[in-house]
């Protein structure tokens, strides 16, 4: 499946947040997108999903104009999971997995064999199997976020677009929510992410997009983009990019006030 936005210009009122920018979704890769705060990735991946409509350009999604497809075809093929979603009050974690199989369901159609597999799968590849009769609003915040990755994986669908998935969540499960997209892309999906950290992208993703004042400023693989001269004009952030130890990727080191210049006698 393919998913490309080609020329997309996209704003708010009279204010465009993102100015003629081509980027595809390489077909069966994880494509990270990064940038500073109000950069547009957000608004790119929000567009993505058919939630914002271009003012000029457009989203296609198989070649399709994608706001020219049915609703129930775009959720069957195209999953999406905002950032801090809201869920309705009183709503237990069950719940709100058992909403991502509405895509797959008809009209009065009864909860099947294969909803409820899906709904155990997802629950239990997040780690809240344990937490599915709880109402969400009595979780922690890492908890509802895993919760609503675990709807978007119940959703099971070819392409999956999250916004800033690993928020609220401490790093060993950043790194769990992470390791279970390799796993998902693997086994045949394309992802989308919208990340903050600039090294999270560059282990996980195999395409990295990087945005500036909505534009896209660098895309490729982050081996062949990232560097010092990037993060300097996409994050106005002094740093070294060095191998990662363990991955070989790249790995900025900020550079800020040194230890040296702290101690410095007055």
């Amino acid at each position: 499946m393919s998913l490309r936005a080609e020329q997309l210009t996209v704003g708010y009122g009279e204010r465009d947040v993102l100015q003629g920018v081509d980027v595809p979704l390489p077909s069966g890769q994880i494509t990270a997108i990064v940038g500073a705060n109000a950069c547009g990735k957000s608004t790119l991946l929000r567009t993505f999903a058919r939630l914002l409509k271009p003012t000029a350009g457009t989203v296609l999604l198989d070649g399709a104009e994608i706001h020219t497809l049915p609703t129930r075809e775009v959720a069957q093929r195209l999953g999406f999971l905002p950032q801090s979603p809201v869920p309705p009050e009183g709503l237990t974690v069950e719940d709100l997995v058992h909403r991502g199989r509405f895509p797959h369901q008809k009209l009065g159609r009864r909860t099947s064999a294969e909803d409820r597999a899906k709904v155990d799968w997802a629950l239990t590849a997040t780690g809240v199997e344990d937490l599915r009769a709880r109402p969400l609003d009595q979780l922690s915040g890492g908890q509802r976020q895993r919760a609503w990755i675990a709807m978007a994986l119940a959703q099971d669908t070819p392409t999956l677009l999250l916004d800033e998935p690993t928020t609220y969540l401490d790093l060993a499960h950043q790194l769990e929510v992470l390791d279970l997209l390799v796993d998902l892309n693997e086994q045949g999906r394309t992802i989308g992410i919208v990340l903050h950290d600039l090294n999270h992208a560059c282990r996980y993703a195999h395409h990295l997009v990087a945005m500036k004042s909505g534009r896209v400023y660098a895309a490729g693989a982050p081996g062949e983009i990232v560097d010092e001269t990037l993060v300097k004009q996409v994050f106005g952030l002094d740093s070294r990019v060095i191998p990662d130890p363990v991955t070989g990727t790249p790995m900025c080191v900020p550079i800020g006030r040194t230890v040296s210049k702290l101690r410095e006698p007055a």
